[in-house]
């Protein structure tokens, strides 16, 4: 047997089998952690892993390989399906605009000129707007609580998209922005709480490209059957998309609330021995839970790192072909590849098919290959083919092939958000850098329905030219971002010498201390 942490050895761990230091406790009843040698790691700097930890100290516990292969499996399985699930129902209802486009929702609301592409960029107005404040009520608030009442409300307000004037219409798609803009960063948080730096890619694929099933559902099994049983509606097609994709969402918002838990700290599905056994297995992510309290050095740090900038602009430049294909694909498949209404909903399926599947699959190959960004700039290489073939194929076959293939091409999102949930250390660090990439991913997604000007109609040239161009930028971005990993991991390896030993090497599980990626010496970069 052996301590918290304790003799699970796996390569690349740190720091296991320290044992806990002596607890003092001030006047004020706060509890300091102390070091060997007397240095305080304040209970204010401290994470909620490291606070665990302090309430079982006396607590021994053994992390083998079979017991970890045991806790993994378990946590996948309370948390990925609701997980994708959630992601699933977040993509389908931010789509539901552009099924409804073809279901008339254009002509019942005489919209004109561009008046569409703002449909679409209204949403991520309200997302580019909230997204701070969305990521201070995470770090503030429970996760899991905070995103609940986030799900149920942007459920009421999808119902009410079957309003009878533009003017309404534009104003609760914004709404709508608003409140989904706390997903993904919700979702970052919680998969670097429970899963190793190797762990996290495969885990945000399988969640990210759950968008995948959202189109299969939203196009197949909502938006067609509607549009087949129409005549015996009172309802407008497009009216009855939203009303059920937002009554789903309600209720998927409610299960949010009863089954996710805020952290492993207060996990249900996991006893006291399996919560420990988490912080074991997380510790050589030198991160722990989460820290309720907002740091400004480490806000500044996340502005200073150039990283930070790197990932807001491969997020600009990958999220502009995005924005404007998740509102246009269905106009794009009847006015200039020529397919009847029904005909497009359904080619839309392989699409989703193709983002779930191969998108999963290249995060599990990274098991094989371990360089997570090798394998998103090889599936951005391929979305770019595909988008060529889109763009400037002659032929509406090989224009629809081009429109399947260019589907992988999330992967490279999916590799810069599993890079956040385990590169960027310090809790403040994480949701500021968090809160900077969404708002890139925002702005994409705000330029990528303008690129589609109506006076282009059906062909739409220039937006078919920008999605090729920036998804060549995002690539390039992609590359000096690894090359920056490489760098910094190289300058620490360097300057680990003794002076960076003693000063950091006695603080008792440094790990937890709430330090960021920058700050940590033992920190590394995976990519």
């Amino acid at each position: 047997m052996s301590n918290i942490g304790g003799s699970y050895e796996k390569k690349g761990d740190q720091n296991a089998g320290i044992t806990l230091s002596e607890i003092d406790s001030h006047a004020d009843g706060e509890s300091i952690l102390l070091s060997q040698n007397g240095k305080l790691v304040k209970a204010g700097d401290r994470d909620e892993a490291m606070l665990l930890l302090l309430q079982h100290q006396d607590h021994s516990i053994e992390l083998d390989l079979e017991k970890d292969r045991k806790l993994l499996w378990k946590i996948d399985w309370y948390l990925m399906p609701i997980m994708c699930l959630l992601y699933c129902f977040q993509y389908m209802d931010k789509v539901s605009n552009s099924y409804a486009s073809i279901l008339g929702l254009r002509s019942d609301l005489e919209m004109k000129g561009d008046m569409f592409s703002w449909s679409g960029s209204a949403f991520y107005l309200g997302y580019l707007f909230f997204e701070y404040p969305a990521v201070r009520i995470l770090q503030k608030f429970p996760v899991a609580k905070a995103v609940g009442i986030f799900v149920v409300l942007w459920g009421i307000v999808l119902c009410l998209h079957s309003v009878p004037n533009y003017a309404g219409f534009i104003t609760l798609r914004t709404i709508l922005g608003m409140l989904e803009s706390s997903i993904t960063p919700a979702f970052v948080i919680i998969t670097g709480q429970y899963y190793r730096k190797e762990e996290t890619f495969l885990r945000t694929a399988l969640w990210f490209s759950s968008n995948g099933i959202g189109t299969i559902i939203g196009s197949g099994a909502i938006a067609y059957n509607i549009l087949e049983d129409e005549k015996n509606y009172s309802l407008a097609a497009w009216k009855l998309v939203f009303i059920i994709t937002g009554a789903l969402t309600i209720f998927l918002g409610i299960i949010i609330l009863v089954h996710l838990p805020d952290s492993p700290a207060n996990a249900w599905f996991l006893n006291e021995e399996e919560k420990l056994l988490v912080v074991a297995r997380i510790r050589a992510n030198q991160q722990g839970f989460g820290n309720k309290h907002f740091k400004w050095n480490q806000f500044k740090e996340a502005f200073l790192d150039i990283k930070t900038w790197l990932f807001f602009f491969t997020a600009i430049t990958g999220n502009i072909p995005n924005g404007g294909l998740t509102n246009f694909s269905s106009i794009l498949l009847t006015s200039d590849l020529g397919f009847s209404t029904k005909k497009a909903l359904l080619m839309q399926i392989p699409n989703g098919a193709i983002e779930f599947v191969v998108c999963s699959l290249f995060a599990y190959f990274s098991k094989y290959v371990k360089s997570r960004m090798f394998w998103a700039i090889l599936a951005l290489w391929i979305s770019v083919l595909g988008q060529l073939l889109l763009s400037f194929a002659s032929n509406n076959k090989v224009q629809l092939a081009g429109y399947w293939i260019q589907a992988v091409g999330p992967v490279s999102f999916i590799c810069i958000l599993s890079s956040v949930a385990s590169n960027v250390a310090g809790h403040t660090k994480k949701t500021t850098v968090n809160a900077i990439l969404l708002i890139g991913y925002c702005v994409g997604n705000l330029i990528g329905p303008q690129t589609f000007l109506a006076s282009e109609a059906p062909h739409y040239s220039t937006a078919k030219t920008c999605i090729a161009v920036f998804s060549l930028l995002s690539a390039v971005i992609l590359i000096l971002i690894f090359v920056t990993y490489w760098f910094e991991n190289r300058l620490k390896d360097k300057r680990e010498n003794d002076l960076e030993k003693e000063k950091f090497g006695e603080i008792q599980h440094i790990e937890f201390a709430d330090l960021t990626d920058k700050q940590n010496p033992y920190f590394r970069y995976s990519f």
